[in-house]
């Protein structure tokens, strides 16, 4: 039997290969589109059974080729990109190809986990699994959004487990390949390792400078959480992935610039002392974003905890050390 997980060369989908190896699991298939090579590089230290681009996967799944032999189905693929404005691509992406996954699965009876977002609640300021707190930005969010519904009117009548995850801004090891959509703690550690400082927004949507907050969660929670589901097929629903804890971008920035000096023996320092070394600096806040910005997010865990899942998540002081000195044992300066 094998264990299939998609989006298996991105940022969550090969932390959670890695999360399946560390229990001796390896008869994975793992499905990608590795149009942009470098990914290949999250797989290397990964074991896996197989490796099928991501259409030849379909096809061959609804050929019949699979038929029998899978234990579970985790669909982290997706086209991340919130600045994407193709939104045909985005809902093909997103929208059509999950839910000919969901189709399969539920006719053989599979259990189907897999990634939603937190872009589906908006700007708004209010994040539980509700349809009144959801209000998408971007095409992204509302291809997300849209499968959710879905989702949603199948849950009552599900064959098997469906689990869907709103992962909020989700950070750690393996996500280099985004670029410019890899999560502000990524861009932090380059900026300060490259140039000595780190570059946050200024005040906007009435918050002062680089206080915008955001639910920063580390990706080896997020990959607990599946794991957890994949061993409660029992547990349906849809359900919010987060600390449960807004912490400014300011903290990021400073955790962050403290981890660093950690790794040169120097003493961690508080913000003003930051600020005033110049080691944070602020910037205008890009007029492309007006509108599209969370300014803030903070997942409500009251469903995620009523299911059971009772692990800690860490946060940004915690996450980002670990995180920096994954980035510095690789060699990564900047």
């Amino acid at each position: 039997m094998y264990t299939i997980v998609t989006g298996a060369a991105g940022f969550i989908g090969s932390n959670v290969i890695q999360a399946l190896n560390e229990r001796s699991v390896t008869r994975i298939v793992a499905v990608d589109n590795l149009k942009r090579a470098e990914k290949f590089r999250n797989l290397v230290d990964c074991e896996i059974a197989d490796y099928l681009d991501k259409e030849v996967f379909l096809a061959q799944l609804l050929a019949g080729r699979f038929d029998g032999a899978v234990d579970a189905v985790l669909h982290q693929g997706a086209c991340s990109d919130t600045m994407e404005t193709d939104g045909h691509y985005m809902m093909e992406n997103n929208f059509r190809y999950s839910a000919a996954l969901l189709d399969w699965c539920q006719a053989r009876k599979v259990p189907f986990l897999y990634a939603s977002s937190a872009a589906t609640y908006g700007g708004g300021r209010r994040f539980v699994e509700e349809r009144a707190c959801e209000a998408p930005l971007n095409v992204y969010g509302y291809s997300k959004f849209l499968f959710d519904q879905i989702v949603r009117s199948r849950l009552p009548v599900a064959s098997a487990q469906i689990a869907g995850f709103r992962y909020f801004n989700v950070y750690g090891p393996r996500e280099a390949h985004k670029g410019r959509m890899a999560s502000v703690a990524f861009h932090h550690y380059r900026q300060f390792r490259g140039e000595g400082r780190v570059r946050l927004f200024a005040g906007c949507d009435g918050y002062a400078d680089g206080e915008q907050k955001r639910d920063f969660v580390y990706v080896g929670d997020v990959a607990r959480v599946n794991l957890f589901f994949l061993d409660h097929p029992e547990k349906s629903g849809i359900f919010n992935v987060g600390t449960g804890r807004a912490q400014s971008f300011n903290e990021l920035a400073a955790a962050n610039v403290n981890a660093c000096r950690a790794l040169a023996g120097q003493p961690a320092e508080p913000l003003a002392a930051l600020l005033a070394q110049g080691f944070i600096e602020y910037v205008p806040f890009p007029r492309e974003l007006e509108g599209k910005y969370q300014s803030f997010t903070q997942a409500d865990l009251t469903k995620l905890r009523a299911a059971g899942y009772e692990a800690p998540f860490s946060g940004v002081e915690e996450g980002v050390a670990s995180y920096v000195r994954w980035r510095a044992a690789r060699g990564e300066p900047g």
